[in-house]
């Protein structure tokens, strides 16, 4: 194939007008820098929407392009968060701690600030040691590396030890959930090191920016949620395109016949897997300092099982249908769940939105799955015509029954 990277792909190019435009238009109507028309708490929750569409990129890189319907990456985005909040838990604990000393008589020492932070740090969960999983928590560039290498890491061992022993299908569908309730019945437990049930929190608040306002580190955050899911939909795109991409859909498609074929399809597949656990360690690291505070009811297979649905709604297969399908649930269920829609009096009951609307999510999965099966994104394709040729059964290549035209509709 002939031509760069983004001539062969104008959609990626249209993707980040898209969003630069979306980013523009945000940053003008917010409190901070524009008209004052869209308010602080909604920008964050643009920019928390933004990770989400990040980290639903990365599932369908792993399940609509390689096949491996994994349903534990949240544990993934979770671990970014947690790498991220240790290092804002710590600095501003530290920050309050030598506030409060500095007027002391004698001058604390250096283990007397040390013991004080961990005091205030861990005392919630009856300690003041700081466990071995802290270690690195005074350095932000070790912390960042951590965002990359703790779900990367995992993601390695456990596709390592799945993908070597060629567990396929529901079974390893069923083992990706079981690593991620392991990890999260794990960080509950206080000895974790993670300060259990009560997670971290107070994550918004940017060591030595106090006097920024929030207003302002809101579109901040929205700006590089924005830049980090741009940099991830073109990375996603150009691993899908070209023969790397053919192979990944080939072992999607038909996973003994690629291996019959001299390709090592299980180094495929740990590199689709441990690439989108990275991709989705960044966008809990993202997400997290937006919310505010992690726990681990945050990692919990229930987590992993809505990216899912999220994907399908807006079509697998589809880098786009990816990101609207997290974007419109995730804007969507914020408006149920606010309180701001209208209950529904039925006389004998009465439905209240914030209750339904986890059983709405559920029938719009099913429907979509019986009826629209491409999702969301497949509407594009009606619109730009991007339909199954029309061969009337003719082969689609040089060789008798080479690909036919009711096979290319699937």
């Amino acid at each position: 194939m002939t031509g760069s990277f983004l001539s062969r792909n104008p959609s990626v190019l249209i993707f980040i007008a898209v969003l630069a435009l979306f980013t523009l238009l945000a940053t003008v109507f917010s409190e901070a820098f524009g008209a004052g028309l869209i308010s602080t708490s909604f920008i964050k929750t643009l920019g928390k929407t933004l990770c989400l569409c990040l980290v639903a990129i990365a599932m369908d890189l792993v399940w609509g392009y390689a096949g491996i319907l994994s349903l534990g990456h949240m544990a993934f985005f979770g671990l970014g968060g947690y790498m991220i909040g240790m290092w804002l838990m710590y600095e501003r604990t530290r920050g309050i701690v030598t506030s409060s000393m500095a007027n002391a008589d004698i001058p604390p020492t250096p283990q007397e600030v040390t013991d004080a932070i961990g005091n205030q740090i861990f005392g919630v969960v009856g300690s003041s040691d700081f466990p071995a999983i802290w270690a690195f928590s005074a350095s932000l560039p070790l912390q960042l590396a951590l965002v990359v290498l703790v779900p990367g890491l995992l993601a390695l061992v456990f596709g390592w030890l799945a993908f070597r022993s060629r567990v396929t299908g529901v079974y390893l569908s069923i083992l990706t959930q079981a690593m991620t309730l392991a990890l999260a019945l794990y960080l509950f437990q206080n000895d974790s090191g993670l300060r259990g049930n009560n997670g971290l929190s107070g994550l918004q608040n940017l060591p030595g920016l106090d006097a920024v306002s929030q207003d302002v580190v809101s579109v901040w955050f929205l700006w590089a949620s924005a830049l980090a899911l741009g940099l991830g939909y073109m990375l996603c795109a150009w691993v899908v395109s070209g023969k790397f991409g053919s192979v990944i859909r080939g072992i999607r498609d038909d996973e003994a016949r690629v291996r019959f074929l001299g390709y090592s399809v299980e180094s495929y597949k740990l590199f689709i897997f441990v690439l989108t656990a990275v991709i989705a360690g960044i966008a809990g690291a993202l997400y997290y300092p937006q919310a505010g505070i992690i726990n681990p009811a945050e990692i919990a297979p229930i987590a992993s099982i809505y990216l899912a649905v999220w994907v399908a709604i807006g079509g697998r297969g589809r880098l786009y249908g990816a990101v609207i399908g997290a974007a419109f649930v995730s804007l969507v269920s914020t408006w149920f769940t606010s309180g701001q829609v209208p209950s529904v009096n039925l006389g004998v009951y009465t439905v209240d939105w914030v209750d339904w609307w986890q059983v709405v999510l559920g029938l719009s999965f099913v429907l979509v799955t019986l009826f629209a099966p491409k999702g969301i994104g497949g509407l594009f394709d009606l619109i730009s015509g991007r339909l199954a040729p029309n061969r009337h059964g003719k082969d689609l290549g040089p060789d008798a029954g080479s690909l036919r035209e009711q096979e290319a509709e699937q």
